[in-house]
């Protein structure tokens, strides 16, 4: 029975995640498995991988062939590699421990880049939010000066307004203390 190592697909339209099955090539992509030893979901950023490494490992010694992607995902998570130095122990080119020295090393640099990704992600995520919120901080002083000129503009309106009208009641009074001085002068003459 050929056995395959390869995505079977969940989720919904848009947002898909995969299960990492091992199942016959003959199998529907997303019928019949012989065991999962993990799952993959791009959607996150770095894409999140559950792998059950020992499983993994056994089923590629035992001669399951992974596809395209699952080779990548395995490659990633080291077990191409452990395969390799396995390889190197049986021919004698090395020993367990050399092998297990060298996995080691390969993992802690491995964690290492992730955690840099990580971080650099983060930091950039950061530095974004900050210049929304200086963007928007400058929109808000815009539109308070935009506010503030416009409600000066009113208020000087108003005050012209009410200097005009203060204009004509004085201008109006006046012309009545005029009024009124004027024929109280003439009364007198008159008599």
């Amino acid at each position: 029975m050929p056995t395959k190592i390869r995505l079977q697909r969940h989720g919904r339209k848009g947002y898909a995640y995969y299960h990492i099955v091992i199942a016959d090539s003959r199998a529907p992509r997303d019928g019949k498995f012989i065991e999962r030893i993990g799952s993959y979901n791009p959607n996150t950023n770095p894409a999140t991988i559950d792998l059950k490494f020992d499983r993994a490992l056994y089923w590629v010694n035992a001669g399951a062939q992974p596809t395209d992607t699952t080779r990548n995902i395995l490659s990633d998570e080291g077990v191409l590699l452990k395969k390799h130095l396995q390889g190197g122990v049986k021919k004698g080119a090395f020993s367990e421990e050399e092998a297990e020295k060298r996995f080691a090393a390969w993992k802690a640099n491995k964690e290492n880049a992730v955690s840099k990704t990580k971080e650099q992600l983060a930091a950039e995520k950061q530095a974004k939010a900050k210049e929304r919120l200086k963007a928007e901080a400058d929109a808000n002083k815009a539109k308070a000066a935009e506010l503030a000129k416009k409600k000066a503009e009113e208020l000087e309106s108003k005050m012209e307004a009410a200097k005009a009208e203060l204009k004509s009641t004085v201008a109006e009074e006046t012309n009545t203390e005029a009024a009124v001085e004027a024929p109280a002068t003439e009364t007198p003459a008159a008599e």
